[in-house]
């Protein structure tokens, strides 16, 4: 979230004319965030977040909005799209696709608390049962395929030992997920680090930022998250926060005994995964606008503690 294209006063009580949410009282740029335009509002009757999009395909936002409207409609606590007086949740704004959403309560968790940790992992275990029933579908932009075809574009940049340690983890996930029986699938967050949750105290007050969303085997979100939110600065993994999200998850959807299984070597390519985007964006796809980058040198440490250490015992 930030500012890259600004709005006057004028703009926004005229957008906002569209929808049934009150007058314009105030309008605030956010100056955090990596890709969209956003502002916090507030009218005489709400409070609200508008984003303008400015990158990516515009073509998905569909897929975004169907989703937040099927989760929300489930009661989840996500930021489900304010529809206009026509029932139209995307519209336009300064020659921008534009969404706008209620504001919902909280900050982002610094070093989550294990009341904490339990409200993410049973929302996010809610949200992956009723998940699976959503009937929208975007392919995972980020899976073992996109792996494959693109670790190679960031090997020239790394040290020899590193680039053995990818090339062979590759080939490693290659071996255990390309012929495996298919995992659990449906919605999933994709990106759900701990500044996409905001909590008030130890209540979650919302999970947002849906813009990874996709359709994906869910224990890839799930390491997505345990990764993130049960690591230490050195990279180990802390069995408090872990034991206190995977009980709270499985309080809503139990692992079956093949994600289980899989779940060691799935730490691991989330890890990839994400040790691989941050150096694609530092040497071969900057961003368009001048932001500082997230350190690829965080999820290389993750991903050599899960393979020297190995996974905490899943609790039962």
């Amino acid at each position: 979230m930030a500012v890259f294209t600004p709005l006057d006063d004028a703009q926004v009580a005229s957008f906002l004319e569209r929808f049934d949410t009150g007058r314009l009282v105030t309008l605030e740029g956010v100056a955090s965030g990596t890709e969209n335009t956003t502002f916090f509002v507030t009218t005489d009757r709400a409070s609200l977040v508008l984003t303008l999009f400015e990158q990516g395909d515009h073509e998905e936002l569909p897929f975004f909005v169907d989703l937040l409207d099927y989760l929300d409609e489930h009661r989840l606590p996500v930021p489900g799209p304010v529809h206009d007086r026509r029932g139209i949740a995307l519209q336009s704004l300064a020659g921008k696709p534009a969404l706008l959403f209620p504001r919902l309560p909280g900050r982002h968790p610094r070093a989550p608390n294990l009341a904490q940790c339990r409200a993410l992992g049973e929302a996010l275990g809610r949200l992956h049962h009723v998940g699976q029933r959503f009937e929208g579908h975007r392919p995972n932009p980020r899976d073992l395929h996109w792996l494959l075809a693109s670790h190679h574009k960031v090997l020239g940049y790394l040290t020899p030992e590193d680039q053995t340690l990818m090339a062979d983890e590759v080939d490693t996930y290659q071996g255990v997920f390309g012929d495996a029986d298919a995992l659990p699938r449906g919605a999933i967050h994709g990106d759900l680090f701990r500044d996409n949750t905001l909590f008030d105290g130890d209540t979650l007050g919302g999970i947002i930022d849906f813009y990874n969303g996709c359709t994906g085997d869910l224990l890839f979100d799930l390491a997505i998250v345990i990764n993130d939110w049960a690591s230490d600065d050195d990279g180990r993994l802390d069995p408090g926060r872990h034991d206190a999200l995977l009980t709270a998850y499985q309080s809503q959807r139990p692992l079956t005994d093949a994600e289980r299984d899989a779940w060691p070597m799935m730490l691991r390519m989330t890890a990839l995964r994400y040790w691989l985007s941050r150096l694609l964006v530092i040497y071969v796809d900057p961003p368009a606008h001048e932001l500082t980058p997230h350190d690829p040198e965080r999820f290389r440490l993750i991903l050599k503690r899960r393979i020297a250490e190995g996974a905490l015992p899943l609790p039962a």
